[in-house]
């Protein structure tokens, strides 16, 4: 599962991380492979998490990277609980970007 903070977000839109899916690893330069995974922003006090959202997934390394419409939209999903009260806010990303 990926833990990450939106100042975090925004460095892997700048150093490249988050791009189109036929591009190899930015860390290894393996292959990708499309799947869904889980995503997860800690904000203060308040945990995020976002399921079934579509990724490109390195064969040899795992690392996780998205493209550029699908981080706009993890970026809209966080700030739109952002202020929410619970302490846990599971989302899932296939019914709230459709």
């Amino acid at each position: 599962m990926e833990r990450l903070n939106i100042t975090k977000i925004k460095q892997m839109v700048k150093e490249g991380k988050i791009r189109k899916s036929n591009m190899s690893c930015f860390m290894c330069k393996g292959d990708l492979e499309n799947k869904n995974t889980t995503f997860m922003v800690e904000l203060d006090n308040c945990i995020i998490i976002i399921k079934n959202v579509p990724s490109q997934v390195c064969k040899q390394c795992g690392e996780v990277s998205y493209s550029n419409e699908v981080a706009k939209q993890l970026e809209k999903l966080v700030n739109s609980v952002r202020n929410a009260i619970t302490e846990i806010t599971v989302i899932n990303y296939t019914e709230k970007v459709a």
